[in-house]
């Protein structure tokens, strides 16, 4: 089956008429993109582009051969013109399916949004799957690993598509949805279409998409449905510095937010009394996509090997269960289909993992926020502020926790991203605490760094690429 994308922006196009914005200004060339369409194999045309029958002779292709034209949403963009000769423009209702006279079935899909998405099926069984701009299939679950059935498809007997094309920066967590129900693999294609100027154009895109296991392409291009395309191996070790405000914890949100089963590991915890913290922590809550689960520690080693054979399957102190509740212990979650897919080794750790419980070992990612207020609980733990229980012992047992983290970073089969503070750059502290705990962070995060695929710095909310 063969895809030739007319267009791949949304649905007013990018850049956008009349807008002055920096993503509009330099969305040229390549980047520059008409509202999303799909020829499928000359016959089947999905959505339409201003200037479909000239944006298929620049792709090559003709729109002769087609005979139906489905509508996937409302349309917002510019006036949509209906080529002379082609089939009136229609849709399918939900959980209909149409049989076309050439072998292939479009089934409809119900969306959490305005418009219906379609399933595509080709003579020979291919499969892709295309979701209308801001739209998430209906009925999937939330991106926890635990779907409520219907919609697309479910968690018994789901068979992952070859090509899924979506609106990915706009909606991540319908990609999430998606893997969580075991409709999308490692094998899965992942094309990004519905491209607005919410993200900057060119290297910046492609690096987005890239982190979620995803791709972009130019107008014109055609895919060929269940064909190989090399896409980038998740790191499954990532290590994100900045410096106060820099935009790093939420770069390390969106390197998770198309993935299931998330587990958000706050090492900050409560404090009583402190209302410019509370309202910090506040502000984190509301960002995070709601069926993220979160927990509460400063004991992350356990967390670390909860996915390793014979570790954290029986272990005492298992999360609270349902979506983006708090819990003050860490503990052993159970892993949704999917939930690693992507990354190398990610998967179920063996059938010995969950032996006696029923259970697999848990491989959901874990974002680790942050490092800086590990070190500062286990600072006070050891007795690291006072000069003479520093020397006495204090610098010892820092080390001996700091070398048992990242020792656990290093076997770990969990992906993860960890989120530090890089506080080596300013001013000298004041202090010998201050600058003992300045010093002891520069370590924690090169050592942490050293085992890490990936090592990225965020200044002004731009990432930039140290390792990886």
């Amino acid at each position: 089956m063969d895809v030739t994308l007319l267009g791949t922006g949304a649905p007013q196009g990018l850049p956008r008429p009349g807008c002055p914005c920096a993503a509009c200004a330099t969305a040229v060339g390549d980047e520059a993109r008409a509202a999303t369409a799909l020829l499928v194999d000359g016959v089947l045309l999905i959505d339409l582009t201003p200037g479909p029958a000239f944006a298929a002779a620049r792709a090559g292709r003709s729109l002769a051969g087609v005979r139906q034209v489905l509508l996937s949403h409302p349309h917002d963009g510019p006036a949509m013109e209906v080529p002379a000769g082609l089939p009136q423009p229609g849709r399918v209702a939900d959980g209909r399916e149409l049989a076309l006279l050439d072998g292939h079935r479009v089934r409809a899909l119900a969306v959490d949004g305005p418009g219906t998405g379609y399933e595509i099926s080709g003579a020979d069984g291919e499969r892709l799957l295309y979701l209308p701009p801001g739209a998430a299939p209906a009925g999937l679950g939330n991106g926890t690993g635990r779907t409520a059935g219907g919609g697309a498809g479910g968690q018994g007997g789901a068979v992952p598509y070859d090509l899924v094309l979506l609106d990915v920066l706009g909606r991540p967590d319908a990609l999430a949805r998606l893997r969580a129900g075991g409709l999308v693999d490692a094998a899965t294609d992942v094309v990004a279409v519905h491209v607005d100027h919410d993200v900057p154009p060119g290297p910046e895109l492609h690096r987005r998409l890239a982190a979620v296991g995803a791709r972009a392409v130019a107008d014109g291009s055609s895919l060929v449905v269940g064909e190989y395309h090399a896409v980038p191996d998740l790191p499954r070790r990532t290590l994100v510095l900045g410096g106060a405000r820099s935009g790093k914890s939420l770069e390390a949100e969106r390197r998770l937010a198309a993935f299931p089963d998330v587990v958000y590991v706050a090492t900050g915890g409560t404090r009583d009394g402190d209302e410019d913290w509370a309202q910090r922590v506040s502000l984190h809550r509301e960002r995070r996509p709601s069926s993220w689960r979160t927990v509460e520690t400063c004991d992350l080693v356990p967390l670390l090997e909860a996915a390793r054979p014979g570790q954290g399957a029986g272990r005492p102190g298992g999360e609270a269960e349902g979506q983006g509740e708090e819990a003050r212990a860490p503990g052993t979650e159970a892993a949704g289909r999917g939930a690693g897919a992507g990354w190398p080794g990610a998967e179920a750790a063996g059938p010995a993992a969950g032996a006696g419980t029923g259970r697999a070992a848990d491989a959901s990612p874990l974002l680790i926020d942050c490092l800086a207020l590990w070190l500062t609980h286990v600072m006070d733990e050891v007795g690291a502020w006072d000069d003479a229980t520093w020397e006495a012992g204090g610098r010892r047992a820092l080390r001996e926790r700091a070398d048992a983290l990242v020792a656990a970073v290093r076997a770990t089969r969990r992906p993860v991203v960890a989120v530090s503070n890089e506080v080596g750059s300013g001013v000298v502290p004041a202090t010998p605490a201050g600058r003992r705990f300045r010093d002891e962070l520069g370590r924690l995060n090169a050592a942490f760094a050293a085992e890490c695929e990936q090592v990225l710095l965020v200044v002004a909310g731009q990432a930039l690429a140290l390792r990886g």
